[in-house]
Parts: structure tokens; C-alpha cells; sequence
């Protein structure tokens, strides 16, 4: 058994001695390989269609079978076409790259390739599909004028593609791009057409130039604008600071001579108030003395006396002074029982003034039939109602006592001594409210009383 290696070469000499070898080699029987850029094709015995194998072996029996190869790599083919008139007349030369390559992935074209390009050379297939190319690119360049050609190269380019990939596909070729590298012409007319795009390029070269000098002397007197009224803003911002710290330097001497005066204010105040504490526990202290000399004075007036009244005074006197200890018991005796009597007068008052504001309510009920019977008894009614207001008249004459916490009677040599002048003096008054009444109401109580019974 006897195998074949191939490499993967798109050199026009390398297949040329592959397929020499395959000639002289066509009476041995056995397995032929190919790598992953070549196809193998058998045809005739036990093959009713040719068997195609892409980067594979094959058992080949060259009696009765047939083998061949397909180069499978990607081929840059040149179309140049030269003196084509374009839509409007006007002769140009255009040239363009495509890559091509058979199409192994499908069967179909694998097949159609094999029966097209079965055992040729790669610069024969790319002679067939470069013309087939340069006639398409031909064409279309005849429905198309210079500037768009010129202009549009994308959709040139999209064009040839689109067209010449039909025809190239149904030989089992495949276009995997195409691409326009020069347009050219003998007559000038693609340099005529890039005159007035130069002259205004050119024309809006200056324009803008004029307008970028006009701009920078436009920006620059504004700058220099900007850079004077910041100098003005600055001075004028300098001018408030000043005056702001003046204000505030002129505020801030102010309080501080007012604190001053206000401190020289206040120690004179303080020396003058601590003066007058001097002088006045100065005047204390002479206070103190005077009083300690009086309180000595006193004392030896006391001690004077004492020995007076033992050496001289005491045993005249023993009988008076018997007489006024006894007169001061009695005194005292009496304004005790005068605080007695004033106290039990003020408990008194109070029980009065109680019963009497029970009684309010109840006497109020009363009222009504009471003012219907002052129609028919008239003083008579007017004197009851007075004797019954009588009690408190007594006791607000007597309330006054009540505020009194103690009281101190002193009589006469002719007068009365004790609880008795007190309520008799209350009694006074009660006394003389007839007369009272009778001055208000025009009713002698006396009258009136005398005649009920």
C-alpha cells in the first residue's frame, strides 16, 4: 500500500508536480490523502456519483477508478479593466481586488467546482474567474457615471459583489470580498472634478482664517473687557472690604471704649460701694459701742437702784411694792380673761355666721310668703324681718373682733373693768338700731313692738 502526501501550497508548481505524480501513479492501487486545503474526487467503479473528500484519505483503485484534486485555497485575483465609458461617456480605468475561493462547504458547488476546475492549476481558475469578474465590473460600471463611482465605492463595490457572485457561486466559486483600489483616467477629468472642491475648500480655508483672526481680535477685546472689569470688580471689592473693616475697626472701638468706661464705671461704683460698707460698719461698730456703753450704763443705774432700794428704798417700799404685785396680778388677771372673753366672742361670731348661712337657704324659700304677709302687716312684717336680722347685725358689728388677736382693756378710775366694757360696747351699738332702722325704713320699732303686744 502506497500513500500520497500533499501540503497546502498555492504555488502553480507545487500542483503541477502533484499532478504528475498522480499520471505516473495512476496503475497503483491504494490510499491517497489530502489535507484540509485540497478535496479529493473519485469517479468510476463502485461510485455512481464522483465520492468528493475535503481534508480526508481515499482507497483508490486506478484500474477502474479515477482521482482528482481541487485546491481549496483562497485566491486573490487582480480585474482591472481599462477605458470603460461610464454612463455619461467618459472614459475611466478602475481596478479591483477580489478573494475567491471554491465553495467546499456545500456539496452543490463542491461538485459544480469539480466538474469546472477538476485537476486545474489555481492561476487557471483565477484567469476564468477574473474575467468573469472584469466583465461583470465592466458592465456595471457603464450604468454608473464618474462621481458616482468616484464618490460611492461602498456601493460599487456592493454592486460587482452582488452581480458577480450569482454567476461565480453557480461555478462553485465563492466571493468572499471585492474591493475598488484606484480610479483612474487619461483625460483629467477626475482632477477637473476636484478643482472646485479644492478652490472651496480653499475659499473656506481663508473664510475661516478671516473669521478665527476676526474671532481671536473679537475674544481678545473681550478678554481684555473681562480683565478690566475684573480689575474695576476687584478695586470696587477691595474698596467695600475697606470700608467694611473701617465700620466694623470704628464698631469695634466703640464697644471696646464702651467696656472701658463701662469697667471704670463700675470700679468707681464698686470703690464707692465698698466706702459706703466701710462707713457703714464703721457706723455699726460705733453703734455697738454706744450700745455697750448704754447697756453699761444701764447696768450701774440697775446696780445703783439695787443698792438703793436695799440700803434705802427696799424696806420703805416692801408694803407698796406688796400692793403693786398684787395690782398686777389683777391687771394681768383681767387681760386674760378680757383675750378669753375676745376669743370665745370670735368662736362665737363664727358659729353664728355658719348657722345663719345653713339657714339662708331655708329663710330664702321664706321669702315669697313673708313678702305676701308684708302687705297685710306692713311694719309689723318689716320689724320681724329686721329682729330676725338682728343676730347678724350683731355679728358683723362684733367681726371686726375676730381680726383682733389680743386685746388689752385699761379703765378709768370711774370706768368698768374686764369682758363687761367690751360687750358693752357692742351692746351700745345694738342699742342704737332702732334709731338706725327707723332713719332708713321710716319704722319705729318701739312703736311697732309696743302695738303687737
Amino acid at each position: 500500500v502506497s500513500t500520497q502526501s500533499t501540503g497546502s501550497s498555492g504555488i502553480n508548481a507545487e500542483y503541477g508536480h502533484y499532478f504528475k505524480q498522480i499520471n505516473l501513479r495512476q496503475d497503483m492501487a491504494g490510499f491517497y490523502t489530502c489535507g484540509p486545503n485540497e478535496a479529493l474526487i473519485v469517479s468510476g467503479c463502485c461510485h455512481a456519483k464522483p465520492k468528493m473528500v475535503v481534508g480526508g484519505r481515499l482507497l483508490v483503485f486506478p484500474c477502474v477508478q479515477k482521482i482528482g484534486r481541487l485546491p481549496l485555497n483562497v485566491i486573490t485575483t487582480k480585474i482591472v479593466t481599462n477605458q470603460v465609458y461610464t454612463k455619461l461617456g467618459v472614459p475611466i480605468n478602475v481596478t479591483g481586488t477580489a478573494q475567491i475561493k471554491i465553495h467546499s462547504k456545500d456539496k452543490k458547488s463542491l461538485m459544480s467546482a469539480a466538474e469546472l476546475f477538476m485537476n486545474r492549476s489555481a492561476k487557471q481558475i483565477n484567469q476564468i474567474c477574473s474575467e468573469t469578474l472584469e466583465g461583470h465590473q465592466r458592465a456595471i460600471m457603464g450604468t454608473m457615471t464618474v462621481e458616482d463611482i468616484y464618490k460611492n465605492r461602498a456601493e460599487f463595490s456592493e454592486h460587482v459583489l452582488t452581480v458577480a457572485s450569482t454567476d461565480l457561486m453557480s461555478m462553485g466559486i465563492r466571493v468572499i470580498s471585492y474591493t475598488i483600489n484606484e480610479v483612474t483616467d487619461e483625460h483629467n477629468y477626475l482632477k477637473s472634478l476636484g478643482k472646485p472642491r479644492t478652490a472651496e475648500v480653499k475659499r473656506d480655508a481663508d473664510i475661516g482664517s478671516a473669521e478665527a483672526k476676526r474671532d481671536a481680535g473679537i475674544q481678545e477685546a473681550e478678554a481684555q473687557e473681562r480683565a478690566m472689569a475684573a480689575v474695576f470688580e476687584n478695586k470696587i471689592t477691595t474698596a467695600i472690604a475697606e470700608r467694611d473693616y473701617m465700620l466694623k475697626k470704628a464698631k469695634f472701638d466703640m464697644e471696646t471704649q464702651t467696656k472701658k468706661a463701662q469697667s471704670e464705671l463700675s470700679y468707681d461704683l464698686q470703690a464707692a460701694k465698698t466706702q459706703q460698707r466701710i462707713k457703714e460698719e464703721t457706723m455699726q461698730i460705733k453703734v455697738i459701742e454706744r450700745q455697750k456703753q448704754i447697756s453699761i450704763q444701764e447696768q450701774e443705774i440697775v446696780r445703783k437702784q439695787k443698792e438703793l432700794d436695799a440700803q434705802v428704798i427696799k424696806p420703805a417700799e416692801a408694803e407698796r411694792y406688796q400692793i403693786e404685785q398684787l395690782a398686777e396680778a389683777e391687771k394681768n388677771k383681767r387681760i386674760i380673761e378680757a383675750e378669753a372673753d375676745a376669743e370665745a366672742i370670735r368662736l362665737k361670731a363664727e358659729a353664728r355666721s355658719y348657722a345663719i348661712e345653713a339657714k339662708a337657704k331655708a329663710e330664702a324659700e321664706q321669702m315669697a310668703k313673708k313678702a305676701e304677709a308684708w302687705n297685710e302687716y306692713k311694719d309689723a312684717a318689716m320689724v320681724d324681718m329686721i329682729l330676725q336680722q338682728l343676730p347678724k347685725i350683731c355679728a358683723e358689728v362684733a367681726a371686726p373682733l375676730q381680726n383682733v388677736n389680743k386685746v388689752t382693756l385699761v379703765a378709768g378710775p370711774n370706768g368698768e373693768v374686764g369682758a363687761a366694757k367690751l360687750t358693752g360696747e357692742v351692746l351700745e351699738i345694738v342699742r342704737n338700731l332702732p334709731k338706725v332702722i327707723e332713719d332708713i325704713t321710716g319704722v319705729d320699732m318701739s312703736k311697732s313692738i309696743a302695738s303687737g303686744s
